[in-house]
């Protein structure tokens, strides 16, 4: 992601197609804020939704299993798929605590993501990657940048967090999900790193406070091989093709609404 604009997130907002993104998405999230059953019962609606949101984001990271089996399962420690669940299911856990480090310190909040997601003290864990080392990172297969660009674009991304704008969040969520699929800075987990630290901005932003809409429920409902097409979009840095990566992180945060929605009508249902 380039651009010479004084306010480059900003820029980014203004592209063909992301303003009505931008748009459906506040339309969408304003709608589910004013069900009847948020005013009640939103601690019920935002558990379910960390718990959806994990299930969607492990998906697309190899471990697709059914939500039932996730909330079924206590033991975690097993096969790559299970411990692949249970640290997108740590990470949901983990993003609303971090929101106030998040403007401040978004590296330090990066790292602690991947501390939280890889479970151990191993040397590579919760730093960026150094060069020559192993990157497990599935699904992700666009070349690798060297960890000197890491670096330099970490720091780049983090200084665009901290000096703020007028983007709006769906715009900064989408960048920054992509700048970390784009470095996959860490030796494991990127994937699933960069779509909590997604979820931080949507939170972060106060456009979903009550982290009640998973965008990582629409990124999984959409396909891998979308989520895919769409990434090569954002990594060709053309402006069409960064316009298509932010329209589908809204559709992912549309759908995420959506399946929130189906909870929240669950509830009032039971509730009857």
């Amino acid at each position: 992601m380039s651009t010479n604009a004084a306010d480059p997130l900003a820029a980014l907002g203004a592209l063909p197609g992301v303003p009505d993104a931008v748009d459906s998405v506040r339309k969408a999230v304003d709608r589910v804020y004013g069900h009847r059953v948020m005013r009640r019962r939103s601690n019920e609606v935002t558990s379910e939704a960390a718990l959806r949101g994990a299930r969607g984001s492990a998906a697309l990271s190899g471990a697709d299993w059914a939500l039932e089996e996730v909330r079924r399962r206590t033991d975690f420690g097993g096969d790559q798929e299970a411990r692949t669940v249970g640290a997108s299911l740590r990470l949901g856990a983990e993003a609303g605590q971090l929101l106030s480090i998040w403007r401040q310190s978004p590296l330090r909040v990066l790292a602690r993501l991947h501390l939280v997601a890889a479970g151990d003290n191993a040397d590579s864990v919760g730093r960026p990657r150094r060069d020559g080392e192993k990157v497990d990172e599935p699904l992700i297969e666009a070349p690798l940048p060297d960890a000197a660009e890491v670096a330099g674009r970490l720091d780049g991304l983090a200084e665009l967090i901290i000096a703020g704008g007028s983007a709006p969040a769906l715009v900064t969520a989408a960048v920054v999900h992509g700048e970390l699929l784009a470095l996959r800075p860490f030796t494991s987990y990127s994937g699933l790193v960069a779509r909590a630290a997604e979820r931080v901005v949507l939170i972060g932003s106060g456009l979903d406070p009550k982290a009640i809409c998973p965008a990582e429920v629409g990124h999984a409902e959409q396909g891998r091989a979308a989520y895919v097409a769409a990434f090569e979009g954002y990594l060709s840095g053309t402006p069409e093709g960064v316009a298509a990566w932010i329209a589908h992180c809204g559709r992912s945060v549309e759908l995420g609404v959506r399946e929130s929605t189906a909870v929240c009508e669950a509830l009032q249902r039971g509730a009857a």
